[in-house]
């Protein structure tokens, strides 16, 4: 054992938790106090520690070795590392007898402190609040990118486990569901509109395969016919909407007839030269060219103004300039190409016997619910349907038929 050390009683101001010592006056008065009367955190290292008391984090920690003189050290709650650095520094002797109080691995009693897991626990359930906007928010989420239906938030069900996961909420009904998307949507509408505000050019498209930095102005039902003049009152609606009408350098759609009608009605003309009466830009008439025979074989008629005012020219709508799509371009182009190939008489036999066998699938399954059913059950795929509005269908259709069939 070693000796005392002079001077061995003077007081340390500032306690660390690294194996260093400090007086026991000390300790207590930045504990506050006397001596907590807590049981040893570490039973089995009793014979050569005794327990002091609790500063902050750490436990204080007496050394029996170094009596008589008195040498306090601070020990992290959750390990004992420190006692055995001291161990290690100040009583090497003793180093044996500490790893084998050690070795029996006896805990502290559970009745006494509180493990360290315990109090974790207790923090995380207590600290975990979510208002009621959070999950207003969540709700909303969940039944719009979801594609829920709105009467979701009355099944019982969905409230039970709403309110198991936070009961204090209150669930919202389906009117203030439908209310809150409602008013979202009008913000949504609001931030595009001022996003697009500050742009002077701006270009739309009815392709949905784009990849671009875009936003979907609108997802609306064309009620009856798809005529060239529904679908330029809708763009132009559109266009109207968000203030973009004098904006838009031009429009991407497919290539389907109405589409091309409706921006070769009301669409603008890409060539803005002015033209005479035959359509050669050369033989536009001049300013002053004329003008003062023209002037004198004018004849004055007087035109009803009224009844011009009063007419439609069904020029109503104003569209940007026009630009066709040129994937769907080249997919028409290559299903024509494909079916000039049964021209052959070798290969319009065998493709009109391939794809008679494969019509009389798909238009059994597409009448019998009962008939798709079986097919789900004994291949666990459904069958897919050719549909000529709709890229690639009769190659998706007869790549699902191989698919099964491998």
């Amino acid at each position: 054992m070693e000796a005392p050390a002079a001077g061995s009683a003077a007081n340390v101001t500032t306690p660390v938790a690294d194996d260093e010592h400090l007086d026991s006056g000390e300790l207590g008065e930045l504990c506050g106090g006397d001596e907590d009367n807590v049981k040893h955190p570490w039973p089995y290292l009793q014979e050569i520690f005794s327990y002091i008391g609790v500063i902050d984090s750490s436990y204080r920690i007496k050394c029996l070795f170094c009596l008589p003189r008195v040498t306090e050290i601070l020990a992290f709650k959750n390990s004992p590392s420190n006692l055995k650095k001291h161990i290690e520094r100040k009583h090497v002797g003793h180093l044996k007898k500490y790893e084998e109080l050690t070795s029996r691995k006896r805990k502290r009693a559970p009745e006494t402190l509180p493990t360290t897991s315990t109090i974790r626990q207790t923090t995380l359930v207590n600290t975990r609040t979510v208002s009621q906007r959070s999950i207003d928010k969540a709700i909303l989420k969940y039944v719009v990118q979801g594609l829920q239906p709105f009467h979701v938030v009355e099944q019982q069900p969905f409230r039970d486990f709403v309110k198991e996961l936070q009961p204090n909420t209150k669930m919202i009904s389906r009117l203030t569901l439908c209310s809150m998307i409602d008013d979202a949507s009008l913000g949504m509408k609001k931030a595009v509109t001022e996003a697009m505000r500050g742009v002077d050019h701006i270009a739309t498209t009815t392709d949905q395969n784009l990849k671009r930095c875009s936003a979907a102005l609108a997802c609306k039902q064309l009620r009856g016919s798809h005529t060239f003049d529904v679908l330029a009152s809708a763009l132009n609606d559109i266009h109207s909407e968000f203030e973009i009408r004098g904006k838009i350098v031009r429009t991407t759609t497919d290539n389907g007839s109405n589409f091309i009608k409706a921006f070769q009605v009301f669409g603008e003309d890409e060539n803005n030269n002015a033209v005479g009466s035959d359509g050669d830009p050369g033989n536009a008439s001049q300013p002053g060219e004329d003008q003062e025979d023209q002037e004198g074989d004018e004849e004055v008629e007087f035109v009803d103004v009224s009844v011009l005012l009063n007419e439609d020219d069904g020029l109503e709508f104003q569209l940007p300039q026009h630009q066709r799509c040129a994937c769907h371009l080249l997919n028409l182009i290559a299903t024509v190409d494909a079916m000039k190939a049964t021209s052959n008489e070798a290969y319009k036999k065998v493709y009109r016997s391939t794809f008679g066998k494969c019509n009389a699938l798909w238009n059994k399954c597409g009448r019998s619910t009962l008939t798709a059913e079986t097919v789900e059950d004994a291949c666990s795929l459904q069958l897919l349907r050719p549909n000529a509005t709709r890229w690639n269908s009769l190659f998706l259709a007869v790549e699902r038929l191989l698919r099964i069939m491998k």
